[in-house]
């Protein structure tokens, strides 16, 4: 027979107090046990933020452009609020210089480290593959850096960033036109062409992926190369325009 008991004021059954009992035990857990936790957060340190916030802001740069991205939306991206934005950069286009000017710096390290010498057809391949290597490596940055860029950074513009990799190339066609006999002087012009085919053709590449990178890099370097060994001292026009 159930005897009827008192849980809390209400009439109950011995067997369902047994039970709720052994409830609560359960969940208190076992003797001795130390009280559950909860996970806290792993605070950043303000480097590791600032880190984060310029990988999120150069993705979304890449994507919309700077006109197309906001604070509020870098913030969300970040689990912060828009005031650690400031804080960092002093706003968008304080993070979008900081952006450019690393990829800037980068891009152009990777040309001028891979121009050790050798044949010059050679560094021609090397300069070639340098830019598609940085194309395929860093696709968000350099989608950055060919955009019309509306913030001033400290390495300029990606035109000027060209005009000083061609700097690394003219002093080593001034000497094969001295050796040539051609006129050393036009070097950086033609330093200035070569260097400008290669970039164009890169942001061609960028969106096509075809062909391979370095069929690319021996197409343009064959156009480069045997436009070069067939040069003449001093072309001329042949059409009616002579000025």
């Amino acid at each position: 027979m159930i005897v009827p008991v008192a849980i809390d004021g209400r009439a109950g059954t011995a067997g369902s107090t047994s039970a709720t009992a052994r409830k609560s035990k359960a969940s208190q857990g076992a003797p001795g046990a130390p009280p559950a936790r909860r996970t806290r957060r792993v605070r950043m340190t303000g480097k590791e933020r600032r880190e984060q916030l310029l990988d999120i802001g150069r993705t979304l740069f890449a994507e919309r452009g700077f006109e197309g991205t906001s604070v509020e939306e870098i913030a969300h991206k970040a689990g912060v609020s828009k005031p650690v934005v400031y804080e960092h950069f002093g706003g968008k286009e304080g993070l979008y210089a900081v952006v450019v000017d690393r990829e800037m710096r980068m891009l152009l390290d990777l040309v001028t480290s891979a121009l050790t010498g050798g044949h010059p057809r050679e560094l021609l391949e090397q300069a070639a593959f340098a830019l598609l290597d940085y194309i395929e490596q860093s696709t968000d940055g350099f989608r950055i850096l060919v955009r019309d860029s509306p913030v001033a950074q400290s390495t300029g513009t990606f035109a000027s960033l060209i005009s000083d990799i061609a700097t690394q190339v003219e002093d080593i066609l001034g000497l094969e036109f001295k050796q040539r006999g051609f006129e050393p002087k036009l070097a950086p012009m033609y330093a200035q062409a070569l260097v400008g085919m290669v970039a164009l053709t890169g942001q061609w590449w960028l969106d096509v992926r075809k062909p391979k990178k370095a069929d690319v890099a021996a197409h343009l370097v064959n156009l480069a190369w045997n436009g070069l060994s067939g040069l003449e001292p001093k072309p001329r026009l042949i059409g009616h325009r002579k000025a």
